[in-house]
């Protein structure tokens, strides 16, 4: 395999198929001569993405991220795709391409390198750096090589050819990729918008056309604000609105934003040093990016800027500008722990200010609010985004950036991702204003292959398995979905348990077995109903040990007579957990026979 930084998308792709008249029926896949394209993760879903291109013996891997999961799924702290048909064929995986350095496009390859060998990640810059780090907290640093690539690098397969092009996002060096196959044209745009006065790097709107110009089989592109009409504001207005904010706010000023949003975070700073103001980043994840900025240039504020926690009370409060995570209501961010008085360094004085320079991600609306109020009761003036304020704007291409991106792009077929199943089909719908028949646009779940024979695609009939891996700390060995059904029972109805003492010499329950209540019923107000249960158990088992029984059986018999009778009484079902107690006379017994010498 070669990466080279010369001209990437010219020439016709590599090696087409010369197959004339194949003996197998539509739908059904020739592993020889046919590519094939699919997800383990991103599609129905924002996050964990990982897109697949395969033909024959190599696979190209597209990002590796992560999902972070639910409120419901309790305990759990990532959701991650299940990796099992990689690892069957890691033999055959030539690359692995990360388009920029979001978690839920990075954020899964610690987990993957436990599970696949890989002599090599391929990131652009900043993307690079992230993931350097994230190596090296778990272990791995020398687990894999991360090389560097760029708008104009290539990399070549015996089957396929890569080239890159430049796009606009909230993080630096975001890439779309372009792979060529024996079959036709692949587009991933990646996560993109349209921004005509960006910070930093613009689209490469030249190499989109020409790409286009050339022909393209199958375009994926970023579906996530597909339902959100019109264009996104540009990142040069936000910058604006929040010079302006700062330049009139008398006294101290706090801003919150994404850890991850780098560009947003350089602009921050940049507004406040030229306020004349010093600044304080806190948070974990902040402090990491603002570490990764400027060691790869994308931050230039000097040390002499920036003041530590302790500095805080040594300054006049119209010269600090404190920047924090928590514009989501994170209860563990840094925000939420200033908002609550628990922060060690920073406490709200009345006449604070603060920024939240994003949206609410949706489902985190009452949590950003409950922050807010706090905010509020504590004394801060809070000043959140609006359509009059302009404090933030998306990462992700509106409805009338996605048609930008389909009419300079022209695809043949159009497969929607990264996104949820509502957003693919209104990208489809988008696409279908653009000129693609309905009939070629592919709306796919995790799993489904696309099939792509002599520049023509279909959804094959047969599925890869993609079933997700709960990942509970650092063990991604994954939860099973039983693990987390439990977890939602313990949450919604709590846990009984029954003990039960008997003699298994003689079969012989000793007394009544004792239940034990934990977030099922108030005890003190249930004293009838548990007895009652005890009743219910003791009558079961004693049927039950009239004949010869196992351990296991009474467990079961425990469960089956118990579990009815508590739902009956109060339309819950708590986790019955047995304990059976032996007499130590039945043990001692079973001891000596075990360890009896066989004649």
């Amino acid at each position: 395999m070669k990466n080279e930084t010369s001209g990437a998308l010219s020439g016709r792709p590599v090696r087409y198929s010369q197959v004339k008249e194949p003996d197998y029926s539509q739908n059904e896949i020739n592993r020889q001569t046919d590519t094939l394209v699919y997800a383990m993760g991103g599609l129905g879903e924002i996050g964990k993405n990982m897109y697949c291109v395969e033909h024959d013996n190599e696979i190209i891997i597209i990002d590796c991220g992560v999902l972070f999961p639910e409120d419901e799924l309790l305990g759990i702290d990532y959701v991650i795709p299940d990796y099992s048909y990689l690892v069957r064929n890691q033999s055959k995986i030539k690359a692995l391409i990360i388009t920029h350095g979001h978690e839920d496009h990075i954020g899964g390859i610690p987990f993957f390198l436990r599970s696949v060998h890989l002599k090599q990640i391929y990131a652009p810059r900043f993307a690079k750096a992230l993931i350097e780090k994230k190596l090296e907290e778990h272990h791995l640093s020398k687990a894999c090589k991360v090389i560097e690539i760029n708008g104009d690098s290539r990399i070549k397969t015996d089957y396929f050819s890569v080239g890159f092009f430049d796009t606009v996002h909230s993080i630096p060096d975001s890439l779309g990729i372009l792979v060529n196959t024996p079959n036709g044209r692949i587009v991933e745009t990646g996560d993109f918008k349209f921004d005509l006065t960006p910070v930093g790097t613009n689209s490469d709107y030249q190499k989109m056309a020409y790409i286009g110009q050339v022909g393209v089989t199958l375009l994926m592109s970023d579906s996530t604000n597909s339902s959100v009409p019109g264009f996104s504001i540009s990142e040069k207005q936000v910058a604006n609105a929040i010079m302006d904010q700062i330049r009139k706010t008398p006294g101290r000023l706090l801003v919150s934003t994404f850890a991850s949003n780098v560009n947003r975070l350089n602009q921050i700073l940049q507004a406040a040093v030229a306020c004349n103001r010093k600044v304080a980043v806190f948070g974990r994840s902040m402090e990491n990016v603002l570490e990764i900025g400027r060691k790869t240039g994308v931050i230039q504020i000097d040390n002499s800027s920036f003041i530590t926690g302790n500095d805080l009370n040594t300054l006049p409060a119209n010269r600090i500008c404190i920047v924090c995570t928590g514009s989501q209501g994170e209860p563990m961010a840094a925000l939420s722990r200033i908002a609550n008085g628990t922060h060690k360094y920073l406490h709200i004085i009345p006449g604070d200010t603060v920024l939240f320079s994003s949206n609410p991600i949706p489902g985190n609306g009452v949590s950003v609010s409950a922050v807010i109020n706090q905010l509020t009761r504590v004394g801060a003036n809070v000043v959140t985004n609006s359509p009059l304020t302009s404090f933030h704007t998306t990462g992700h291409a509106p409805q009338e950036e996605q048609k930008l991106m389909l009419n300079l792009i022209k695809p043949k077929y159009f497969m929607p991702n990264h996104g949820e199943y509502k957003m693919l089909v209104q990208h489809s719908a988008t696409a279908q204003e653009t000129g693609v028949p309905k009939e070629r646009c592919l709306i796919c779940s995790n799993g489904d292959i696309v099939v792509m024979r002599n520049e023509e695609c279909f959804i094959a009939n047969e599925r890869i398995e993609t079933d997700a891996i709960y990942v509970d700390g650092n063990d991604a060995s994954g939860l099973a979905t039983s693990v987390i059904k439990d977890r939602q029972i313990l949450a919604d109805s709590g846990l009984v348990a029954v003990i039960v003492t008997i003699d298994s010499r003689y079969n012989k329950i000793l007394c009544r077995p004792s239940i034990v209540s934990r977030g099922f019923v108030y005890i003190k107000d249930s004293q009838t109903l548990l007895k009652e249960a005890e009743l219910v158990v003791y009558n079961a088992l004693k049927k039950k040990m009239q004949q010869r029984t196992t351990f296991g059986e009474l467990k079961n018999c425990i469960r089956s007579s118990l579990e009815p009778f508590l739902f009956q009484k109060t339309n819950r079902n708590p986790i019955v957990i047995p304990v059976i107690l032996n007499q130590k006379a039945a043990i001692a017994e079973i001891q000596a026979k075990t360890q009896r010498p066989h004649s």
